[in-house]
């Protein structure tokens, strides 16, 4: 994702930033500094910028630029009767990972966050959707209300350490106690409800997995994985369908960053893993993609605007990679270069496709490829484990 081939000067566009309405986002006019005369001003700082590696980065970056981009697949329907199983952990080496890519939902799984991705190209959040979202995503939709609504009854505790706040755990708990019946609210808008009877027992583990651990006290990808799964196995169920997907990224999965925004900031959740993935975001990387999506083709803002504070006051409420940028400025300090060298790299792409593209292909090889990632990711009736 890195441009090799610019110039030095490149190095400190998070310097330069380009006048824009703050209305539609169009560069205006804006009066041209006289020249340094020499005389009467002091000379210009001679600037050099400190670009540090990025922390884990991927080795094998040729390997992500080789391969091919991810492309939407259709989601398999599960026809009735159905026997659900409680879902289990079955990837502990690369081997593993390798069967689940080769295996109808390892191919299918990842088709389906690319078919999400590409159903939001263009889109703001704010535009009205295609169609009228279903019964069952404004089920998904009263159930992360729900538990948004468990954070203000479950304060944090004292507590003296940077992360970790146990209140969390107080938190995980009114969840696990809460998710059955959260489920059957989703399974009873299907239109025969009699044939989901007993999906609780398969959904609450991918449910109950998507906000974090509770023993650790942590969250990262792999939980935000777990998360496009439990999506996944609506799908496979005919609860969510392609005419739903916009509302699944613009609505449900919104709805569900900004808990997961709420949760790590109330309790302090540790980052899964060791520093995130390489400097991307310390918790996330799906909304990297669809906010990607959204950007496509748009007529002023390209990669290297997320500089300009101005874009990012103005339009992240509307572009959820201009949000994830705004958050990660907001909480990190430093220079942007150094403090996330990866998406400071990214912003030197040409366009948001090849932005796009790029991250689809990262999500498969430094996320659904990691055996410390997808060791936790669970298979049943739904996500088959084939040997």
């Amino acid at each position: 994702m890195s441009n090799p081939g610019s110039s030095p000067a490149s190095a400190h566009h998070d310097h330069e930033h380009t006048p824009l309405c703050r209305s539609c986002g169009a560069p205006t006019t804006a009066p041209t500094p006289a020249p340094w005369s020499g005389t009467t001003d002091s000379p210009p700082p001679a600037y050099r910028p400190i670009r540090l590696p990025a922390i884990n980065a991927p080795t094998n970056t040729a390997a992500i630029v080789l391969s091919p981009v991810p492309q939407p697949l259709p989601v398999p329907p599960a026809a009735p009767p159905h026997a659900f199983l409680v879902p289990a952990k079955r990837i502990t080496s690369p081997d593993d990972i390798a069967r689940f890519h080769a295996s109808v939902h390892g191919l299918h799984f990842l088709g389906f966050v690319a078919a999400l991705s590409a159903s939001v190209h263009g889109r703001k959040l704010s535009d009205p959707l295609p169609s009228p979202p279903s019964p069952a995503i404004a089920a998904v939709l009263d159930l992360v209300s729900a538990l948004a609504a468990l954070v203000a009854s479950t304060p944090p505790l004292p507590h003296s350490s940077r992360y970790g706040n146990p209140a969390f755990r107080l938190w995980h708990e009114k969840l696990t106690d809460s998710a059955s019946e959260l489920i059957s609210r989703i399974t009873a808008t299907a239109s025969s409800p009699a044939d989901l009877a007993g999906a609780d027992v398969e959904l609450a583990p991918y449910l109950l997995d998507s906000f974090g651990n509770a023993t650790r006290i942590d969250y990262g990808t792999g939980h935000e994985t777990n998360f496009a799964a439990f999506l996944y196995c609506l799908a496979r169920l005919g609860l969510i369908t392609e005419p739903d997907y916009p509302a699944v990224v613009l609505r449900v999965f919104t709805a569900y960053l900004d808990l997961m925004r709420t949760l790590q900031d109330t309790y302090q959740l540790e980052p899964a893993g060791s520093h995130g993935v390489w400097g991307l975001d310390d918790y996330h990387f799906l909304p990297f993609i669809f906010g990607s999506a959204q950007l496509i083709d748009h007529k002023y803002m390209k990669p290297k605007s997320i500089h300009n504070p101005d874009i990012l006051e103005n339009f992240s409420k509307e572009y959820m990679y201009l949000a994830c940028v705004a958050y990660v400025k907001k909480v990190k300090k430093g220079p942007f270069m150094e403090h996330s060298p990866m998406l400071d790299d990214i912003s030197g792409v040409a366009n948001w496709k090849k932005v796009n593209s790029g991250l689809l292909k990262m999500y498969k090889a430094e996320v659904l490829e990691k055996v410390p990632i997808m060791q936790h990711f669970l298979f049943g009736s739904l996500i088959k484990w084939e040997d």
